[in-house]
């Protein structure tokens, strides 16, 4: 039976699975009896992908069916520093699983190369799950933290996914939350007011303030702007999400389970 490898950023995590994507996604999400449902993300990993710091190759001996041919759900391979021991190349699509365990998988695409001179609320997956406002665009604030680091702060490898701020990212003071689902909308107005948009002509004294430190890593899917971003290194990815009228219109039932 295939044995498919998955890199999971709820918890980070390596895995092997005879489970194709929307299966692992429906099983990694809804589980068994004993767990609790929630949503999930992952990306499927290069099946000949191999690196000494991961035993794969025990994994995937003992990934076999059960003696009634049951698929094996999964053989965890590793749960600790997994992203920076994985080349951007090496990743597949990303999947998007809700807490009923619909999927929705996103292929990647080109870098966003418009300038968008607000500012950002940026939710960090992997390796840490922080939740940090900055006036930096996508690529600059993985710069920031990675390559070449701004402050003491500094990743080997970052995965993080872009959120809606809608008119706090412009005006955080006066602006309207609107539909914004936050319940720490007063600690972020207050963190944005901290900050000033960037400009050519007017560099800012401070790029980015943390929100929380240790923030959950579950977020309503609707809230995703433009998309996710992963990088390792130098080399950085881009996963477009895919607008909320293509989710309504192509794939209905994953944007109500996304929703309800």
């Amino acid at each position: 039976m295939t044995v498919y490898l998955y890199f999971s950023l709820i918890p980070e995590a390596l895995i092997a699975s005879n489970l194709p994507p929307e299966k692992f996604g429906q099983y990694y999400a809804t589980g068994s009896g004993y767990k609790s449902k929630g949503q999930c993300i992952f990306f499927e990993v290069d099946p000949n992908f191999r690196n000494d710091y991961f035993d794969i190759k025990t994994a995937i001996e003992r990934c076999v069916p059960a003696a009634d041919g049951t698929p094996k759900h999964s053989v965890y391979i590793s749960v600790y520093r997994v992203l920076e021991h994985l080349p951007v190349s090496a990743l597949g699509k990303l999947y998007l699983s809700t807490s009923y365990g619909h999927t929705l998988g996103l292929n990647r695409g080109e870098m966003p190369k418009e300038r968008d001179p607000f500012l950002h609320l940026y939710q960090d997956l992997a390796p840490v799950n922080s939740l940090v406002v900055s006036n930096l665009e996508p690529a600059m604030f993985f710069d920031s933290v990675t390559s070449n680091p701004t402050k003491f702060i500094r990743f080997p490898a970052l995965c993080f996914v872009e959120l809606e701020l809608d008119e706090l990212a412009k005006d955080p003071e006066n602006g309207q939350a609107n539909d914004l689902p936050y319940p720490y909308i007063h600690h972020l107005r207050e963190a944005l007011m901290v900050l000033k948009p960037r400009t050519d002509d007017k560099p800012s004294t401070k790029d980015s303030k943390m929100v929380h430190r240790v923030h959950s890593l579950e977020f309503p899917y609707r809230m995703i702007k433009k998309g996710f971003y992963v990088g390792n290194g130098t080399d950085l990815a881009f996963y477009p999400m895919l607008s909320h009228k293509e989710l309504r219109d192509d794939h209905n039932q994953w944007w109500r389970s996304a929703n309800i």
